[in-house]
């Protein structure tokens, strides 16, 4: 009893990704080529085919996203494909009415072309014409739906020569909004997936793709996209042979990464983008000559025909074969790895220059963005790594310090084996290991200070910009500023060690016991205070002991700072807005409180503890005057004030914002110009 199939299941059951929107266009284009080879074999330049861009007739735009001067096209409806080939034999229309038909199965065809059609296009119409062996002309027009299958339609008249015109109507939605849209778009796209058939020994025959008055030709595509062909060259994957039609594309080329089209049955079925797979291999290179080029390679052999999935999208091949097997079965993967060492042989000369320039893009980098990675970096390009030349810093900065932690796991996993051995009796190159294993320690901590001391000229650059005044002669607003200080409404115990930037006031205040930032008085529990003022920063130190300040634990006396940060060119302080009285103040109310330390112990009194206050203000005419009053002495340069205050046992220093940029970046300016940074 025979079996009955179902043409809607058989479509419904068809796979075509929106990604391949196109396919089921470029199967007839295929189809049609196949008909004039059979017509007129090697001589195949008799042949023409045409494709031709069917857009609704109403006024509806398509509005996505549009290149530079793109104007918007109206919606593609369909397509229709004309070839002057052997037409609809009776052979020919026998295979079209079978499913799965294994006519043409000797050039890789599949019989399944054609769902892809229903499954992208509401119907097709084919008018087509073919001699029968006496010569004579016979003609023949039917419908292909899902509802009708196979439809005569009526008697084909005045066709007069012996072709096919293929009509594919009611591009459905969703891949129409996937495909392409222009006609130069669509003509790139078709001649890459029958760029094979430009390839071949005698070539293509001539194919055009209009839309209303424009049309491209495919062979004036090849003349502008392939710069010159490679030696055809072939690889053995565990006994299977794999041919590479290798091409060198025109700089000009829109795509210009490094491509492998994986081919079956004369048709592209996947592309993989190569770039970075191979060291070097990054967009364009450069022949011998300085011209810049992208290369490309076709990919074919009877094994993927023999694999290729119905739909013509993928392989039935696993992407690695897990383990050894019995038959030694060939996975993508091995396919790939032969492709990527042939590729690197035969373009040696090329990538050996495209790496020497990713070299030199690291090395600038490195020299003049991130020199943190200067001590480590003959290490990371130990580990292979190589880089695309025209690379952004951000993503290159990525890329080192990516290979940076895969280098620091490295040493610490190093380090595990090497002191494991070090009580039990130790292997002859136990000595070589450890000095080895230091050396790369050494290394890392040398970046790590680097990297340290490049960000306190990044912090450095930041406050310079916010203490100067924007196009409107507008200032940073305090917070601004407190926030690149330290981070406001925080204490010591929510906070980490490098989360403020109070070095840039004074380098002593990295050693705090207790350090409060925009908090009340009553909230913080070194004070016992009821107050509910807040000082912009508070911190207590032990005296005498800076290294034992982070335990906290010490005594007998603390050391008390109180930083106050006024808005750039302030100039509002009088004497009830004095911010030199505010930071007596507050040191007044630690004092008479009862103080602890960060871990809870209680500290003596503290009326004898030396206090330090900062006032961070430019110096405005009110400032001034207020420091006078305080009978503070301005600093030789002009640019600030200081003093001691003996009732209150208070150093006092006003501090202008020029004065801390400037005295901050000479304190570090011996770590800028080892590093090689600029010191202004």
């Amino acid at each position: 009893m025979a079996l009955t199939t179902s043409l809607a299941g058989r479509v419904r059951n068809t796979s075509l990704p929106k990604t391949h929107a196109l396919l089921p266009l470029l199967e007839a284009v295929v189809n049609g080529i196949q008909a004039i080879d059979a017509r007129f074999g090697d001589d195949v330049e008799r042949g023409h085919l045409s494709v031709r861009i069917q857009r609704s007739p109403l006024e509806e735009l398509d509005l996505g996203p549009a290149g530079p001067g793109r104007m918007p096209l109206k919606p593609i409806v369909g397509f229709s494909v004309e070839d002057n080939g052997v037409g609809f034999t009776p052979e020919n229309m026998t295979s079209f009415e079978t499913l799965d038909s294994d006519h043409k199965v000797a050039i890789g065809c599949r019989g399944v072309g054609r769902l892809l059609w229903l499954k992208a296009f509401d119907k097709v119409s084919i008018r087509s014409a073919y001699e029968d062996e006496a010569g004579g002309l016979h003609e023949r027009q039917f419908r292909f739906s899902v509802e009708g299958e196979v439809e005569p339609d009526a008697e084909a008249v005045g066709l007069g020569n012996v072709g096919t015109t293929v009509s594919l109507d009611g591009f459905k939605k969703p891949y129409q909004q996937s495909a392409v849209k222009s006609v130069d778009a669509i003509a790139r796209e078709t001649f890459e997936h029958c760029v094979w058939y430009f390839l071949r020994p005698g070539g293509a025959p001539d194919i055009t793709v209009t839309d209303d008055d424009e049309t491209v030709s495919l062979k004036d595509l090849m003349d502008d996209f392939v710069f010159s062909a490679m030696p055809t060259t072939s690889i053995d994957v565990k006994g299977e042979k794999f041919d590479m039609v290798n091409l060198c594309l025109k700089s000009s080329t829109r795509n210009p990464a490094p491509r492998l089209y994986w081919c079956a049955a004369s048709r592209v079925v996947m592309e993989e983008n190569l770039t970075s797979k191979v060291p070097g291999l990054y967009g364009r290179l450069k022949d011998e000559a300085s011209s810049a080029f992208t290369y490309v390679c076709y990919l074919s052999s009877s094994f993927l025909d023999n694999h290729v999935r119905a739909d013509r999208t993928a392989f039935d091949i696993a992407e690695r074969v897990p383990g050894a097997t019995l038959f030694e079965d060939v996975s993508l993967d091995d396919i790939r790895e032969g492709v990527l060492k042939e590729v690197e042989r035969i373009l040696a000369t090329p990538l050996s220059a495209a790496r020497e320039e990713g070299k030199a893009r690291v090395n600038e980098f490195v020299s003049n963005r991130a020199p943190r990675y200067r001590p480590v970096l003959s290490r990371i390009e130990s580990l292979g790594v190589s880089v695309d030349p025209s690379i952004k810093d951000h993503d290159l900065e990525l890329l080192l310090h990516g290979n940076l932690q895969k280098l620091e796991a490295a040493a610490i996993a190093e380090g595990h084996a090497v002191f494991a051995e070090a009580g039990s009796a130790q292997p002859e190159d136990y000595a070589e290991r450890l000095a080895r294993y230091l050396d790369t320690v050494k290394d890392i901590n040398q970046s790590d200070l680097a990297a340290y001391v490049s960000r306190r000229r990044a912090i450095l650059d930041v406050l310079a910009r916010l203490i100067r005044s924007d196009d409107q002669g507008r200032y940073s607003k305090e917070d601004a500023i407190h926030s690149l200080l330290i981070p406001m409404r925080t204490d010591s115990n929510e906070i980490g060690t490098d989360a403020s930037n109070l070095w840039i006031i004074d380098e002593r205040l990295a050693f705090h016991d207790y350090l409060a930032s925009d908090k009340t008085l009553k909230s913080m529990p070194i004070t016992g205070s009821e107050s509910t003022r807040e000082p912009d920063v508070l911190a207590t130190r032990l005296v005498g002991s800076p290294v034992l300040a982070s335990e906290g634990e010490s005594l007998p006396l603390p050391s008390i700072v109180v930083i106050e940060i006024k808005r750039p060119m302030r100039n509002d302080a009088s004497e009830d807005k004095d911010p030199i009285q505010q930071c007596l103040e507050y040191v007044n109310r630690v004092r008479a409180g009862g103080v602890k330390t960060a871990s809870g112990r209680q500290i003596p009194e503290t009326h004898e503890a030396p206090a330090f206050c900062y006032v961070v203000a430019d110096l405005t005419p009110t400032m001034v005057q207020r420091c006078k009053y305080a009978s503070l002495r301005p600093t030789h340069d002009g640019l600030g004030y200081f003093g001691f205050n003996e009732p209150y046992k208070a150093y006092i220093e006003v501090v202008s914002f020029d004065r801390l940029v400037n005295a901050a970046t000479e304190r570090n300016r011996a770590f800028f110009d080892k590093l090689g940074l600029p010191s202004s």
